[in-house]
């Protein structure tokens, strides 16, 4: 299997041109690793970075996602601190307003629109990166603010605040808007999406850090106990193993609705009926619930903590619920868990709700003569198709609760170190496996066309996308 596989790399190294594609793509990937390393003018990087590294296991919330997601830039405070996520975030407000807004979606199926729908993702981003790149500069002027009181020191070195925060923002700015164009450049000329694969190189960045932390779990320093045994290895591998086939299966899972097309007549042509079927995937909204729910649960234990400290003298009463519903909500409590859990779950049939037209799907079905077996088209159809799409998404937002809080009761529970602990579930899990897929996928679709094998002697690999 392993030779089969060394030798399949090596056949993509025999066809030019997607010799050439992978080799641009990681010349790429590589200035987008130089972009999360080089420090931004004025900021004391080393500082932080040190800070990091000696308070891993307590900047594991959001603070420590975002962190992953931008390569380790932000502990930097390096001009890619900011990372690809604006742009994400762009493109996501953008398909969700093409949702609500009749005009986005008309103008989303119009022949030419998508070019328009992209030019204003990329409006988008800048205005993103302006608005974030100055609460990040705030937030790196006032540290203690944003890291906790245990941070001593202070990262700005330039005396005129004003000329800093300036300076600040054009570079984050520009930091991002260059990685939004790397990205574009891999898809246009490289192998894989290019921005799924800029996230995925930073994920993957942190991953000699892990595997030193792994090892001092089971191989501390002289004079300290070791907490962890053979027994602890096998069962963390045994895991790994486990989290990474379910990711892979329920990635590629997929109910198949099929269709039947009747034989019909468009002016001299006469088309022939056939069967097909159409895939509904069991994750259809990806890792984007769980982005939603931690991003949003980063903020209401402070925004609590705030409300308790302003009340502490005058309603003392009031302040300790307050305190106790900050307290409750803190990452990785039963609590932050369960309402965690119940936003995944939320956010799974809302993305569904907003991306998955069963009322397009049954016109388009009409239109060409398509019908589903034993289901009238139009109204019957899209209801038909409604029901199957919430059937699978339930399976689907369960798997996803279960891979976002395995880390953190790894954490809780095991004690083994956040930094170790991503690579199990999450985010980081889901998006590295979901973009090796792809990726994959279509080096694969480039050994076909040249009649050279596949990476699995039976079957395809399948995309996300």
């Amino acid at each position: 299997m392993l030779k089969s596989i060394l030798n399949t790399f090596a056949n993509c190294f025999k066809i030019p041109e997607l010799k050439s594609r992978i080799v641009f793509t990681i010349l790429i990937l590589a200035v987008c690793r130089v972009v999360a390393l080089i420090p931004i003018p004025g900021l004391d990087g080393a500082l932080l970075s040190e800070f990091f590294q000696n308070n891993a296991n307590r900047t594991g919330g959001l603070l420590g996602m975002y962190s992953m997601f931008t390569g380790g830039a932000l502990e930097k405070c390096a001009i890619g601190s900011l990372g690809i996520m604006p742009y994400i975030s762009a493109t996501i407000i953008i398909q969700l307003l093409g949702a609500v807004v009749p005009q986005l979606s008309k103008l989303m199926r119009e022949e030419g629109g998508r070019t328009k729908i992209v030019q204003y993702g990329r409006y988008l981003t800048v205005l993103l990166c302006l608005g974030q790149g100055f609460v990040m500069a705030l937030g790196w002027e006032n540290p203690q603010k944003l890291f906790g009181e245990g941070f001593n020191g202070n990262l700005v070195l330039l005396e005129n605040a004003w000329w800093y925060r300036i300076q600040t923002v054009l570079v984050l700015t520009t930091g991002t808007m260059l990685l939004m164009w790397l990205g574009e450049q891999i898809t246009d000329r490289g192998i894989g999406n290019g921005v799924s694969l800029v996230i995925t190189i930073g994920i993957i960045s942190r991953l000699p850090q892990a595997a030193v932390s792994a090892w001092m779990m089971f191989f501390p320093p002289r004079g300290a106990e070791a907490n962890f045994n053979l027994f602890h290895f096998i069962a963390l591998l045994l895991l790994l193993v486990a989290v990474v086939a379910a990711i892979i299966a329920v990635t590629q899972a997929q109910r198949k609705i099929p269709v039947q097309y009747a034989q019909r007549a468009v002016g001299r042509k006469v088309y022939s009926g056939g069967t097909s079927f159409m895939p509904l995937r069991v994750n259809y909204a990806g890792v984007m619930p769980i982005i939603f729910a931690q991003a949003i649960l980063m903020f209401p234990g402070k925004i609590l903590g705030v409300l308790a400290s302003i009340t502490a003298g005058s309603m003392s009463g009031l302040s300790k619920v307050l305190q106790t519903a900050a307290a409750a909500l803190q990452h990785g409590t039963a609590t932050y868990l369960t309402v965690e859990g119940l936003m995944i779950l939320f956010f799974s049939y809302f993305w569904v709700a907003t991306q998955f037209n069963e009322i397009q799907i049954a016109d388009d079905l009409k239109k060409y003569g398509g019908y589903i077996p034993g289901v009238r088209p139009g109204q019957a159809t899209s209801d038909f198709l409604h029901r199957a799409m919430s059937r699978i998404t339930l399976a689907g937002a369960i798997f996803l609760v279960i891979i976002a809080i395995i880390p953190t009761l790894m954490f809780q529970m095991a004690g083994v170190p956040f930094e170790v602990g991503q690579f199990f579930g999450g985010t980081s899990m889901l998006i590295c496996v979901g973009v090796v897929l792809d990726t994959t996928r279509q080096m694969e679709s480039h050994l076909l066309m040249r009649h050279y094998d596949g990476f699995l002697k039976k079957g395809r690999i399948r995309g996300r996308f």
